[in-house]
């Protein structure tokens, strides 16, 4: 090698500023940060859990063993958060729809801030506004439901009088995942290539078709992300749940309508925590483990689900 080539491959090399190595540690740190308190949560979950797990039923308050003891709970959870998710998800997409594509500008970012804000309203005022607004609103509703939809299972009744059903409780839910799910669709929606927008309409297509040609398929993962965000909010509601559910200990249905309604694992946690003791704080935090498998399993298969379209996605 020439002496001549050396200074010029030293010279390649750019310079380590320490600007730069301070901002590589402080992001690898925060990244080991996260990683250690997920750890850090998950081993005590499980340590304080197993117990609660392997406990006899006479040691605890429910007088079941465990897994007979959280079913109930895991299904009511799974109802409520996949029925939030169903009606929350075309909800969102219009209205981002309409903010990004349809409003005039003033109007959509208007709207955009009134989304917003609504993602600063605490649990406990849209706990409160499910009791003594939408649950009496929706009885009548309830009653129409039996009348006319009672063979469905999810509406067989006998309707609530009350109101505070597992279908007012999805409701709240719904309302509550809006503001995220709204605010990410819009987002992804607004990175949409123009020059593919434009080619649609060139094309002759509508704004309709150029919307389902051009700015879905883009979008796609984009969506499934933000509805997965939204399902790990609704999975792990408590105050506004608890405050709305009329619950019944044990009770394994489907109906929406029902004065009898299964209770969601975080609710309980919430009401029961405070007068349990011994083996029956265990069997909680055991649920709360359970809880937390369940919504590691729900960020897990999103992320595979946009990972497969990572090349032609939004949300990445």
């Amino acid at each position: 090698m020439s002496t001549a080539t050396r200074p010029a491959r030293k010279a390649a090399r750019p310079p380590v500023r320490p600007g730069d190595r301070v901002f590589a540690g402080m992001s690898t740190g925060a990244g080991l940060l996260i990683l250690s308190v997920l750890a850090g949560v998950a081993i005590f979950l499980t340590v304080e859990g197993l117990p609660g797990i392997t406990a006899s039923p006479d040691e605890v308050k429910s007088g079941q063993s465990f897994w007979p003891w959280v079913g109930p709970l895991v299904l009511g959870t799974l109802i409520a958060a996949a029925v939030a998710l169903l009606i929350a998800v075309p909800i969102s997409i219009g209205v981002a729809l309409f903010i990004s594509h349809y409003a005039p500008r003033r109007l959509g970012q208007s709207l955009g801030y009134l989304i917003d804000l609504l993602a600063a309203v605490p649990s406990v005022v849209y706990g409160l506004w499910g009791i003594y607004v939408l649950s009496g609103t929706m009885a009548p509703v309830y009653g129409w439901f039996e009348k006319y939809l009672g063979f469905i299972p999810i509406f067989a009744g006998p309707a609530s009088a009350t109101g505070r059903t597992l279908l007012t409780a999805c409701i709240v839910l719904a309302v509550m995942i809006l503001p995220i799910m709204t605010a990410i669709c819009r987002e992804i929606f607004l990175q949409t290539p123009r020059l593919h927008e434009e080619a649609a309409l060139a094309l002759g297509a509508t704004r309709w078709e150029m919307v389902r040609m051009a700015v879905f398929p883009y979008a796609r993962s984009g969506i499934v992300s933000a509805a997965m965000l939204g399902l790990g909010r609704a999975l792990g509601e408590t105050m506004a749940v608890a405050m709305v559910l009329s619950a019944t200990a044990g009770v394994v249905t489907a109906n929406l309508i029902s004065s009898t309604n299964p209770s969601t694992i975080a609710s309980n946690i919430a009401l029961s925590f405070a007068e349990a003791s011994g083996r029956s704080v265990n069997a909680l935090i055991a649920s709360g483990l359970v809880l937390f498998v369940i919504t590691f399993l729900v960020n897990f298969a999103a992320r595979a689900i946009v990972d497969r379209r990572k090349d032609f996605s939004g949300a990445n």
